[in-house]
Protein backbone atom coordinates (compact mmCIF):
# COMPACT_ATOMS: atom_id res chain seq x y z
CA UNK A 1 0.00 0.00 0.00
CA UNK A 2 1.52 3.20 -0.99
CA UNK A 3 4.46 1.84 -3.38
CA UNK A 4 4.52 3.63 -6.21
CA UNK A 5 5.94 1.06 -8.15
CA UNK A 6 3.14 -1.38 -7.16
CA UNK A 7 0.73 1.31 -8.08
CA UNK A 8 2.24 1.53 -11.83
CA UNK A 9 1.51 -1.97 -12.32
CA UNK A 10 -1.88 -1.70 -11.04
CA UNK A 11 -2.90 0.72 -13.79
CA UNK A 12 -1.02 -1.47 -16.54
CA UNK A 13 -3.07 -4.48 -15.54
CA UNK A 14 -6.29 -2.27 -15.12
CA UNK A 15 -5.39 -0.89 -18.48
CA UNK A 16 -4.94 -4.04 -20.30
CA UNK A 17 -8.52 -5.29 -20.97
CA UNK A 18 -8.24 -8.44 -18.50
CA UNK A 19 -10.33 -9.38 -15.74
CA UNK A 20 -9.02 -7.92 -12.67
CA UNK A 21 -9.04 -7.77 -8.84
CA UNK A 22 -6.78 -5.59 -6.96
CA UNK A 23 -5.99 -6.00 -3.28
CA UNK A 24 -4.03 -3.77 -1.54
CA UNK A 25 -2.75 -4.33 1.59
CA UNK A 26 -1.06 -2.35 5.04
CA UNK A 27 1.31 -3.91 6.99
CA UNK A 28 0.61 -7.62 8.25
CA UNK A 29 -0.45 -8.16 12.11
CA UNK A 30 1.28 -11.12 11.14
CA UNK A 31 4.71 -9.36 10.95
CA UNK A 32 4.81 -9.90 15.18
CA UNK A 33 4.38 -13.80 14.80
CA UNK A 34 6.16 -15.22 11.44
CA UNK A 35 9.19 -14.20 10.69
CA UNK A 36 10.04 -10.58 10.00
CA UNK A 37 9.81 -9.45 14.22
CA UNK A 38 9.12 -12.84 16.00
CA UNK A 39 12.61 -12.87 16.48
CA UNK A 40 12.84 -9.74 18.07
CA UNK A 41 9.56 -10.41 20.33
CA UNK A 42 10.99 -13.66 21.52
CA UNK A 43 13.93 -11.60 22.96
CA UNK A 44 11.94 -9.00 24.46
CA UNK A 45 12.89 -5.90 22.73
CA UNK A 46 11.63 -4.74 19.17
CA UNK A 47 14.50 -2.11 17.80
CA UNK A 48 12.83 -0.37 14.51
CA UNK A 49 13.50 2.63 12.47
CA UNK A 50 9.88 4.19 13.21
CA UNK A 51 8.54 7.08 14.95
CA UNK A 52 4.90 7.93 15.96
CA UNK A 53 3.20 7.19 12.74
CA UNK A 54 0.20 5.08 13.09
CA UNK A 55 -0.49 1.85 10.74
CA UNK A 56 -3.84 -0.26 10.65
CA UNK A 57 -2.40 -3.13 10.86
CA UNK A 58 -4.74 -5.86 8.81
CA UNK A 59 -4.96 -9.58 9.19
CA UNK A 60 -3.41 -11.70 7.27
CA UNK A 61 -6.39 -13.86 7.55
CA UNK A 62 -9.12 -11.21 6.20
CA UNK A 63 -6.25 -10.71 3.39
CA UNK A 64 -6.98 -14.44 2.85
CA UNK A 65 -10.58 -14.23 3.02
CA UNK A 66 -10.53 -11.37 0.51
CA UNK A 67 -8.41 -13.09 -2.36
CA UNK A 68 -10.07 -16.61 -1.72
CA UNK A 69 -13.91 -14.25 -2.35
CA UNK A 70 -12.24 -13.03 -5.40
CA UNK A 71 -10.97 -16.17 -6.95
CA UNK A 72 -14.34 -17.61 -6.78
CA UNK A 73 -17.29 -14.83 -7.31
CA UNK A 74 -16.92 -12.80 -10.30
CA UNK A 75 -18.59 -9.79 -8.25
CA UNK A 76 -14.83 -8.91 -7.73
CA UNK A 77 -13.82 -7.87 -10.95
CA UNK A 78 -13.04 -4.71 -11.53
CA UNK A 79 -12.87 -3.81 -7.74
CA UNK A 80 -9.84 -2.53 -6.28
CA UNK A 81 -9.55 -3.36 -1.98
CA UNK A 82 -7.36 -1.49 -0.15
CA UNK A 83 -7.25 -4.08 3.18
CA UNK A 84 -6.57 -2.29 6.58
CA UNK A 85 -7.73 -2.99 9.88
CA UNK A 86 -10.62 -0.92 11.74
CA UNK A 87 -8.03 1.58 13.62
CA UNK A 88 -4.35 3.02 13.60
CA UNK A 89 -1.93 2.01 15.79
CA UNK A 90 2.03 2.86 16.05
CA UNK A 91 4.48 0.07 16.05
CA UNK A 92 4.80 1.13 20.37
CA UNK A 93 1.41 0.33 20.60
CA UNK A 94 1.63 -2.61 19.13
CA UNK A 95 4.40 -3.96 20.79
CA UNK A 96 2.52 -3.28 24.10
CA UNK A 97 -1.06 -4.79 22.87
CA UNK A 98 1.44 -7.76 22.46
CA UNK A 99 3.29 -8.15 25.53
CA UNK A 100 0.01 -7.41 27.20
CA UNK A 101 -1.23 -10.40 25.52
CA UNK A 102 1.38 -12.82 25.90
CA UNK A 103 1.90 -11.59 29.51
CA UNK A 104 5.53 -10.61 28.80
CA UNK A 105 7.88 -7.84 28.67
CA UNK A 106 8.51 -6.58 25.66
CA UNK A 107 10.18 -3.02 25.29
CA UNK A 108 9.74 -1.07 21.67
CA UNK A 109 12.39 1.71 20.60
CA UNK A 110 12.83 3.44 17.48
CA UNK A 111 15.99 4.11 16.07
CA UNK A 112 17.35 6.39 13.04
CA UNK A 113 17.09 4.18 9.89
CA UNK A 114 21.27 4.77 9.22
CA UNK A 115 21.79 2.88 12.74
CA UNK A 116 18.93 0.26 11.44
CA UNK A 117 20.85 -0.22 8.22
CA UNK A 118 24.14 -0.13 9.21
CA UNK A 119 23.17 -3.17 11.92
CA UNK A 120 21.43 -4.85 8.87
CA UNK A 121 24.68 -4.60 6.95
CA UNK A 122 26.67 -5.99 9.97
CA UNK A 123 24.29 -8.90 9.70
CA UNK A 124 25.47 -9.67 6.49
CA UNK A 125 21.95 -9.64 4.97
CA UNK A 126 21.91 -9.50 1.27
CA UNK A 127 21.93 -5.82 -0.15
CA UNK A 128 18.87 -6.66 -1.80
CA UNK A 129 17.35 -7.35 1.42
CA UNK A 130 18.52 -4.30 2.78
CA UNK A 131 17.68 -1.96 0.00
CA UNK A 132 13.81 -3.41 0.25
CA UNK A 133 13.60 -2.82 4.12
CA UNK A 134 15.37 0.45 3.58
CA UNK A 135 12.41 1.49 0.53
CA UNK A 136 9.52 0.07 3.04
CA UNK A 137 10.94 2.48 6.35
CA UNK A 138 12.08 5.08 4.55
CA UNK A 139 9.11 5.85 1.96
CA UNK A 140 6.00 3.37 2.60
CA UNK A 141 5.91 3.95 6.27
CA UNK A 142 6.39 8.04 6.05
CA UNK A 143 2.61 8.53 7.27
CA UNK A 144 0.73 8.23 3.37
CA UNK A 145 0.00 5.10 4.69
CA UNK A 146 -1.90 6.77 7.99
CA UNK A 147 -5.79 6.09 7.40
CA UNK A 148 -8.48 2.92 7.72
CA UNK A 149 -10.19 1.63 4.77
CA UNK A 150 -13.23 -0.34 4.27
CA UNK A 151 -12.05 -2.81 1.89
CA UNK A 152 -12.63 -6.40 4.16
CA UNK A 153 -16.36 -4.59 4.43
CA UNK A 154 -16.70 -4.11 1.43
CA UNK A 155 -15.20 -7.70 -0.11
CA UNK A 156 -17.12 -9.67 2.58
CA UNK A 157 -19.39 -8.08 4.49
CA UNK A 158 -18.30 -7.80 7.38
CA UNK A 159 -15.62 -5.95 8.97
CA UNK A 160 -11.86 -6.98 9.92
CA UNK A 161 -10.58 -7.85 12.40
CA UNK A 162 -8.80 -6.01 15.03
CA UNK A 163 -4.91 -5.93 15.89
CA UNK A 164 -6.44 -7.23 19.63
CA UNK A 165 -8.00 -10.16 18.20
CA UNK A 166 -4.74 -11.16 16.37
CA UNK A 167 -2.82 -10.59 19.50
CA UNK A 168 -5.47 -12.73 21.82
CA UNK A 169 -5.42 -15.48 19.20
CA UNK A 170 -1.62 -15.51 18.26
CA UNK A 171 -0.97 -15.68 22.39
CA UNK A 172 -2.92 -18.44 22.47
CA UNK A 173 -1.48 -19.79 20.46
CA UNK A 174 1.92 -19.75 22.41
CA UNK A 175 3.99 -18.68 19.29
CA UNK A 176 5.43 -15.43 21.55
CA UNK A 177 6.50 -17.72 24.28
CA UNK A 178 10.06 -18.02 24.37
CA UNK A 179 12.04 -21.47 24.07
CA UNK A 180 13.47 -22.91 27.24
Amino acid sequence: RGEEEAQRAEQALQESGADWTIVRASWFAQNFSENFLLQAVLEGAVVLPVGQVREPFVDAEDIADVVAAAFSDDRHIGQLYELTGPRLISFAEATREVAAACGRDITFRSIPLADYMMAMSAMGLEKAYRDLIEYLFATVLDGRNEYVTDGVMRALGRPAADFSQYTSSTAASGAWMPFP
